[in-house]
């Protein structure tokens, strides 16, 4: 960490000069990568050329010049050579992989439109495009690692402005200015303004850490400064908020805004139905089976109905098969199975092992209370050790922002079973958490399909 502290003007030049140069530095490094991503995508198209074996005709350089400007254009709109890029390579390489997609997409749309199809080889150009796009996140890799050894450490310029009243957030800070008397109140207020007019000018980005009373002075000065500012609130880090909103003229925290938006709930229930519709017909012949040995083996309803906690924090009807003789049936989960627990039947120790128990839950999904994938629902008395899952993990109840699944991550990474101990339950809602915040469908898909390797586990009895 570099620390200047600067008792007068002077030591303040030196600061302005060494991170003037750093921003020159970085812009130079930009446009570097400007060059660099013009030579990945015509080198791609020669390289496409010289394997078809018609680089003497010249269409692969038609073909990189026709996209190269689109290309550039949308790069920079999607701010693919923003400073960002410098210290988020994947955020980088995902930026340039969109905005060359548009690009390929326009011309391909113009050489339809112009009938220009026929004198181009789209082989070339569809090898082209491949090849563009190994290009550039090679680029990008080897060029950003190198980057950070140019300037040893981040690109960015950070000001830290702190009284020492809070401790400061563990940071890889530029400078540190310890604000004393010269931000203070009275004195010559346009010097003071000045002075750090000329500290922001060239910096990235404003920590201030500073007691309550101050805040507002400070925040007055920064917001006349084109830099991003940031002051530390520690009273706010328990809420976690999102963002800033406004409720009429009052100033609100966005803290819960769900992990999905609508048109993400819409697709996520068009896959549940879509998987159920398949699943049910092949699944039933099973269903009934088990159905018939279940009421053979002994006596009382064949489904086995427990509250569960669902989407949203709200109680929910959950079937499942019964697999325990219905007068030592626990509804509340006060106590949770064990291997040869006395309670489960023959039939039931079977369909619990092949997770046949759980089928009856397709009809939960298809009543819209569970989705194929997601957070496992769990019973309102079920405990971790001897503790109730809430009162392990505060964010216990965080998992309940979508529907609550057949399936789910944690269930694919061999958290199922009881929980014995505290762990068992903290490692699922870590990945419960880690769900949540990173929803796809093709993640969804490449869950249900590794649900098939841990159906059979020997942690479910």
């Amino acid at each position: 960490m570099l620390m200047l502290f600067r008792p007068n003007v002077s030591d303040d030049e030196v600061f302005i000069r060494e991170v003037g140069a750093k921003r020159r530095r970085r812009r130079q490094y930009l446009l570097l990568l400007v060059a660099l991503d013009t030579l990945g995508i015509f080198s791609s198209f020669l390289l496409a050329a010289w394997l078809y074996d018609i680089v003497s005709k010249f269409h692969w350089l038609v073909m990189a010049c026709a996209i190269l400007p689109f290309y550039l254009a949308f790069a920079a709109n999607s701010k693919a050579y923003s400073g960002i890029v410098f210290s988020k390579q994947k955020l980088g390489v995902s930026r340039s992989y969109t905005s060359l997609i548009q690009s390929v997409g326009i011309v391909s749309l113009i050489g339809y439109l112009f009938k220009s199809g026929d004198h181009f080889s789209r082989v070339n150009f569809a090898m082209g495009a491949i090849f563009s796009f190994v290009m550039l996140a090679a680029i990008r890799g080897v060029f950003l690692k190198l980057l950070h050894r140019m300037f040893d450490g981040s690109p960015y310029t950070t000001l830290l402005i702190h009284d020492g009243s809070i401790p400061a957030p563990a940071e890889d800070y530029t400078v540190v200015e310890h604000v004393d008397d010269w931000l203070g109140e009275g004195g010559d207020l346009p010097g003071r303004y000045n002075r750090l007019g000329a500290m922001l000018s060239n910096s990235d980005r404003v920590i201030v850490a500073c007691a309550p009373e101050r805040r507002g002075a400070i925040v007055h000065t920064l917001k006349g400064s084109n830099v991003r500012s940031e002051v530390l609130v520690p009273e706010l880090s328990e809420l976690a908020p999102l963002a800033v909103s406004n409720s009429g003229d009052v100033t609100t925290l966005i803290v819960a805004q769900g992990p999905l938006s609508p048109f993400d709930q819409f697709v996520k229930r068009c896959f549940d139905l879509g998987i159920v519709f398949v699943a049910l017909p092949v699944a039933l012949p099973v269903m009934l089976i088990a159905a018939l040995a279940i009421r053979l083996e002994s006596p009382g309803s064949i489904f086995f109905v427990q509250s569960r906690m669902g989407k949203d924090n709200r109680v929910f009807r959950m079937l499942k098969f019964r697999s325990m003789r219905i007068e030592l049936a626990d509804a509340s989960a006060d106590r949770l199975v064990t291997r040869d627990d006395e309670r489960v039947t023959r039939v039931g120790r079977f369909i619990r092992r092949t997770s046949i128990d759980e089928l009856p839950q397709l009809i939960n999904v298809l009543a819209g209370t569970m989705s194929i994938v997601g957070p496992r629902p769990h019973a309102l008395g079920a405990k971790a050790a001897t503790k109730l899952y809430w009162e392990v993990d505060e964010r216990y109840w965080y998992r309940h922002a979508v529907k609550p699944g057949l399936t789910g991550l944690a269930q694919v990474r061999g958290h199922r079973g009881n929980t014995e101990h505290e762990m068992d339950l903290t490692d699922r809602l870590h990945a419960d958490l880690e769900y949540l915040s990173g929803w796809s469908l093709l993640r969804d898909m490449s869950i249900l399909a590794r649900t098939l390797q841990v159906v059979a586990s020997n942690k479910a009895y």
